[in-house]
């Protein structure tokens, strides 16, 4: 079995090329309001599918970069508190009229949004703009007339979908894509939590971070009967230009079903492939920093992978001192995903935050994804507001200027609860606290990690069982362990006294084994002593 070491080597390069897509250009700007086009409007359909926008891609590709400008003649005191008192008019919900069971609303302009992004809809297989103006919105309180001296409405910054989700009477929002790449999605019952970004680039590197845009989405009309939809999106950036499409199918878990078709402008040595972000505050493991009322807040409490052998590893977050990022090495992973594990509202107290409800999200790969590493990347923060979470597949050696990518995976948003009656066990609980023993006055520098495993062969072995921990720590060495059953809950638990012996991060990683097999996911954790 290869280590699960967590390592930092810089990879090489692989790559897996696109195909030749037959160039055919849309008459349609990249940035449908910009000024050199005006407003959206509405126009003869074009011809339209995927090949066509990957082809728009491909030949942007092979031309400099040019930055989107801010809308001509939006208002400069459009600020937060009078943004958030703008609202789409759901009477003025696209296809609300058709009968269908999708619903499209869109985003206003400004605050941290000046940029129109050109919007389309699609109808056997031909294209022609949406248009939108002021009646679209509804101005409330102090943002009453902030568009009055506009003289041409300049567009849209994003939308959202609905859906009826929850319940047969209300189109729930599903979906909503707002700034650069971000989209999120919602399973049934979900609060609106982690995001997902089309791409990311140099996240946590030496260099500053680039942000990838979607500037056009072409949406396709939805049938009356119809449960999934299909919509594209157009990506540019310095450093690549994209096509990408995506099949949504809400449910208990809604799936999106991606594919990313990619062409790089410039050498690339750090990208992310179907990154994920998410907030991690405190837990049971370390909200010794946080005078709070509430036992847990975090979007997600930890980063599973799914490896290619058929191994799971669960990797629980932390809320780092200082920036940490930990590569996990695997050659075409099965998956990997945040989760938000922990669903016990007593163990939040946050009737608004609903932090027991945020979703899961799972990326389940599919082809061959090459040699690589999941990068889990960790920032510092003492605020719930800051997403301090990244999570991507990095592909060894990046991308070469003049080099095209295809990348197809299925993103799975929901509750995702953990199989515990599968035979191997997961990891349902990770704390930690002062080391020796409890309620015993001591010195020491050992730090204690307890660790929950719940599973259907576990839970039902007598607590005499011949089963046993396989334990190992880099940076620092064991001062103590115990496998015992916690007969209250049928859990099995791990105590663990580590002292360190070493500056800089200690990795610690461990499962369980009896009976000739192996009987729980991996369980790793990074414990930073300062």
């Amino acid at each position: 079995m290869r280590p699960l070491q967590p390592t930092f080597s810089r990879p090489g390069r692989r790559a897996f090329l696109l195909g030749t897509v037959a160039l055919a250009v849309l008459p349609f700007s990249t940035h449908a309001a910009s000024a050199d086009t005006g407003p959206l409007a509405e126009s003869d359909p074009v011809a339209f599918d995927f090949d066509v926008l990957s082809a728009r891609a491909k030949q942007a590709a092979g031309k400099p970069y040019v930055a989107p400008d801010p809308a001509p003649g939006l208002p400069e005191n459009l600020t937060y508190d009078l943004y958030r008192q703008i609202a789409f008019n759901p009477e003025h919900a696209r296809w609300r009229d058709n009968g269908a069971q999708f619903q499209m609303h869109a985003f206003h302009m400004g605050w941290l949004f000046p940029t129109p992004v050109g919007m389309f809809e699609v109808t056997d297989g031909t294209a022609r703009p949406f248009a939108f103006e002021p009646s679209d919105f509804d101005y409330r309180h102090d943002a009453k007339g902030i568009m009055d001296d506009v003289e041409t409405f300049p567009g849209v910054a994003g939308f959202r979908l609905h859906y009826r989700l929850n319940r047969a009477d209300i189109f729930d929002e599903l979906l909503a894509f707002q700034g650069a790449s971000y989209f999120r999605a919602l399973g049934r019952g979900n609060a609106y939590g982690l995001s997902a970004r089309g791409l990311a680039i140099a996240t946590a590197g030496e260099s500053p971070e680039e942000f990838p845009t979607f500037t056009e989405f072409y949406l396709e009309r939805p049938g009356v009967d119809d449960t999934r939809i299909t919509l594209f999106a157009m990506l540019d950036s310095p450093s690549v230009s994209g096509a990408y499409r995506f099949v949504i199918t809400p449910g208990q878990d809604t799936t999106i079903d991606v594919t990313a078709r990619l062409w790089f402008r410039e050498d690339t040595p750090h990208f992310g492939v179907a990154p994920l972000t998410s907030m991690y505050l405190y837990s049971d493991a370390d909200r010794v920093m946080f005078d709070d009322y509430r036992p847990q807040v975090h979007d997600s409490d930890g980063l599973l992978i799914q490896q290619s052998s058929g191994d799971t590893l669960w990797r629980a977050l932390t809320n780092p001192p200082h920036i940490s990022t930990s590569h996990f090495a695997e050659t075409s992973p099965r998956g990997f995903g945040l989760h938000q594990r922990d669903r016990a509202f007593s163990h939040y107290q946050d009737p608004e935050a609903r932090y027991q409800d945020r979703p899961s999200v799972q990326v389940e790969t599919s082809g061959d994804w090459g040699a690589g590493d999941v990068r889990l990347v960790e920032l510092p923060t003492d605020l719930e507001i800051h997403d301090n979470i990244v999570a991507y597949w990095s592909p060894e050696g990046g991308a070469l200027k003049g080099e095209a990518r295809e990348y197809s995976y299925r993103l799975h948003w929901g509750m995702l609860a953990p199989d515990t009656e599968n035979n191997v066990a997961v990891v349902v609980g990770t704390r930690a606290g002062k080391g020796g023993v409890s309620g015993v006055e001591q010195t020491t520098d050992t730090r204690k990690f307890v660790v929950d495993f719940d599973g259907a062969l576990l839970r039902n072995l007598p607590p005499e069982a011949a089963i046993v921990p396989q334990v190992s720590v880099g940076g620092g060495e064991i001062a103590g362990m115990v496998l015992y059953k916690v007969e209250e809950t049928g859990h099995w638990r791990l105590a663990l006294d580590v002292k360190p012996t070493a500056p800089g991060p200690i990795e610690l990683m461990a499962h369980i084994e009896g009976y000739d097999q192996r009987l729980s996911e991996t369980w790793l954790y990074q414990w930073i002593v300062t």
